[in-house]
């Protein structure tokens, strides 16, 4: 690979306590005086204050990256505290932009914050996201992750880009303008069905992991704007936490597809009913009471079912080929919040069935509305 240029300017003479505060930065090689102004100068976009974003605003800021632009719709919840490590309990409840940029002013004083509480969508992508050096996509689901790269791809600016789930994250750097350069749809050119990937609140994720991750992503990004090193372009870097083994594959383009589509293509849609836990709750003890199919991992199932429900998880439900296991009644398929049960309950309707519900809102619904001596989670 041909070495990348810096992608910004030397800053001002760095001041006596900078050369003290960033001191272990002067001395690596590669990095000196100089990369440290490049650092001080540059507008660094973190798209997600969450799992990712944690230790990437921690390590941006504590390198001197003059600016940062936070943005995330979010505020920060109890289950957020195993692993996004920017955020106290005190914050529970605080937008997590306001609570990321408070750390980030306790961290260090020469980095200046913008804060943007608000979702990027494909109309407001490119407002968000220009005037900046770098990107940084810490996002958690596919419809932004998609109009990042898109946005950045029109502005040319480089994307540092991950994903983590379980015990496994993938992560490249994607730099546009460049001949044969790749982005996100040369990866996964479609979107997929949010069914097919579950989020890291519905498969867990081990807090550990995105510290690892987000601290790789802040290395790719001083590398980008120092200009040294080898970033993870044109290839993607795969890391599995269970054995703590990482591999790489290479990254092509796709060819030309044209522009990004403005619909994404139809997929086959199976209609399917839903009902409220309310309703289900009321059906449970009556004549003809439904099956209750809980399609959640084990895990899951050990913090709580519904009363006499079948726990099978939706994988092994993906499986079947026929209806042999369920009896001949309605079976509502439930999940954590509604989409594994969907992708379930609309495998039984391929099967034949013919009754099959959703329970609207999932276990999490029912937590809150019908049992809440259960734990949230």
């Amino acid at each position: 690979m041909i070495p990348l240029p810096p992608l910004v300017e030397p800053g001002p003479e760095l001041t006596p306590a900078q050369v003290s505060r960033y001191s272990r930065h002067l001395l690596v090689p590669g990095m000196g005086l100089e990369a440290q102004r490049r650092l001080l100068a540059a507008r660094v976009a973190v798209v997600g204050a969450g799992g990712l974003g944690s230790p990437t605003l921690s390590y941006l800021a504590a390198a001197g990256v003059g600016h940062l632009t936070i943005i995330d719709d979010d505020v920060v919840d109890t289950t957020n505290l195993q692993r996004q490590v920017i955020h106290r309990a005190e914050d529970v409840g605080r937008p997590k932009v306001e609570s990321a940029a408070s750390f980030v002013a306790a961290l260090n004083p020469d980095v200046s914050v913008t804060v943007r509480q608000e979702r990027i969508t494909p109309d407001t992508a490119e407002d968000l996201l220009a005037g900046h050096d770098v990107i940084l996509d810490g996002a958690d689901n596919f419809p932004t992750r998609y109009a990042v790269s898109d946005a950045a791809t029109a502005l040319g600016i480089p994307v540092v880009w991950a994903a983590v789930l379980r015990f496994d994250a993938q992560l490249s750097t994607f730099v546009p303008g460049r001949p044969g350069a790749v982005g996100l749809r040369d990866l996964f050119p479609l979107p997929p069905r949010p069914e097919d990937v579950p989020s890291c609140a519905e498969a867990g994720v081990l807090g550990a992991l995105v510290g690892q991750v987000g601290s790789i992503m802040a290395a790719e990004v001083v590398k980008l704007v120092c200009g040294f090193g080898e970033p993870l372009v044109d290839r993607v870097l795969l890391v599995d936490a269970l054995t703590q083994r990482t591999r790489e594959v290479p990254l092509r383009p796709v060819g030309d597809l044209g522009p990004p589509p403005a619909h994404e293509p139809v997929r086959e849609l199976v209609p399917l009913p839903e009902r409220s836990v309310e309703d289900v709750r009321d059906a449970l003890g009556g004549a003809g009471a439904p099956l209750l199919l809980d399609v959640r991992e084990p895990g899951e199932h050990a913090l709580g079912i519904v009363p006499g429900a079948l726990t099978v998880p939706v994988g092994e439900v993906l499986t079947w080929e026929q209806l042999d296991l369920l009896p001949e009644r309605p079976v509502v398929v439930y999940c954590k919040t509604g989409p594994r049960a969907r992708r379930a309950a609309a495998h039984l309707v391929r099967l034949g069935h013919p009754d099959v519900s959703v329970m609207t809102g999932g276990m999490l619904a029912w937590i809150e509305r019908v049992e809440p001596s259960l734990p949230a989670y």
